[in-house]
């Protein structure tokens, strides 16, 4: 059996997923004798927590046949938002629920501009993810912005049941959507809308109506992220989720995801992003330079896409 026909394998690129992850722990168990402490296993979950949930509803969008490029720099925004106007006074739930609901806005003008005006989302989205990570600049001179509420900040570093607040967070959202994606009609319409837009239109599936509200909770999913984000830095920073852009779309692609569309699981993102993230814990441990990991990042970001070329052509 060739490799194109072993990944279009029912579960079969999750379950090499899953033995690559195995290989990759136990190596960096045997290069570092702290590698497989609790407390570094937490500290794995709870830094990638906030990529985790740009990629959880980044997968189903991409899935419908869309993409949003704009995510990371929604992030970025939400908390320079919630800084700005906590700083002018005002509550610091009011400010979250503002922040949340201008993600949720972004969403839907990317929603508008790839759907309704069909503009290509590659195109829209990268347009409003320069406009978006250029506002944020704006408000801030490009400084971070202090944000220390003990409420607040419980969100990024606090524990619950023992576990800590942001992986408990990605964790249920994940369980949430894979329910949705598995168990309800909505979740048969985003892989309808994929597969074939035209014929499912034809048959009564509502394409344009699943992927504007994709978009809008792509954006919402942002907002949430960047509030993680800052919670767990206890500042907002205009940029400080952009460079992860990458890796939300290698984690999402190399989870089985495809970019053409009708094709991933929320639960390949999930195994991915833990992945990225041992990786990228492992290489510290061992004091390697970030630029190499910038470097496997993008070596990862190239190999989901091959991959995913692969798999394309077999199905085809």
């Amino acid at each position: 059996m060739n490799l194109a026909a072993l990944l279009n394998r029912p579960g079969a690129g999750v379950a090499l997923l899953l033995i690559f992850y195995l290989f990759v722990a136990v190596l960096f168990s045997v290069l570092s004798p702290w590698f497989l402490s609790f407390d570094n296993m937490m500290s794995i979950g709870a830094n990638m927590a906030f990529i985790g949930l740009m990629c959880a509803l980044q997968t189903p969008l991409i899935i419908a046949g869309g993409l949003d490029l704009s995510v990371a720099a929604v992030a970025g925004l939400a908390g320079v938002v919630v800084a700005l106007l906590h700083a002018a006074g005002v509550d610091i739930a009011l400010a979250c629920l503002a922040a949340l609901a201008l993600g949720g806005g972004i969403g839907l003008l990317n929603g508008l501009l790839a759907v309704r005006l069909g503009l290509n989302p590659l195109i829209a989205t990268m347009g409003t993810m320069s406009v978006v990570g250029g506002l944020a600049l704006v408000l801030t001179g490009g400084l971070t912005k202090p944000l220390m509420v003990p409420g607040f900040n419980w969100i990024g570093g606090g524990q619950l049941l023992g576990l800590p607040v942001p992986l408990v967070l990605m964790l249920l959202v994940y369980i949430a959507l894979g329910w949705v994606l598995s168990r309800t009609r909505f979740g048969r319409f985003v892989y309808a809308s994929g597969s074939n837009p035209e014929a499912s239109r034809l048959v009564g599936v509502p394409v344009a109506r699943t992927l504007m509200m994709l978009y809008v909770l792509s954006g919402l999913s942002g907002a949430v992220s960047g509030l993680v984000l800052a919670a767990m830095l206890y500042a907002a920073a205009p940029d400080s989720a952009g460079q992860h852009l990458l890796t939300v779309i290698a984690a999402v692609i190399l989870g089985g995801t495809s970019l053409f569309g009708g094709r991933g699981t929320i639960w390949g993102t999930l195994l991915a992003v833990l992945l990225l993230g041992t990786l990228n814990n492992g290489l510290t441990l061992m004091d390697v330079s970030s630029f190499w990991q910038d470097v496997t990042r993008g070596a990862v970001l190239l190999l989901a896409v091959g991959l995913d070329q692969i798999r394309t052509r077999a199905a085809g």
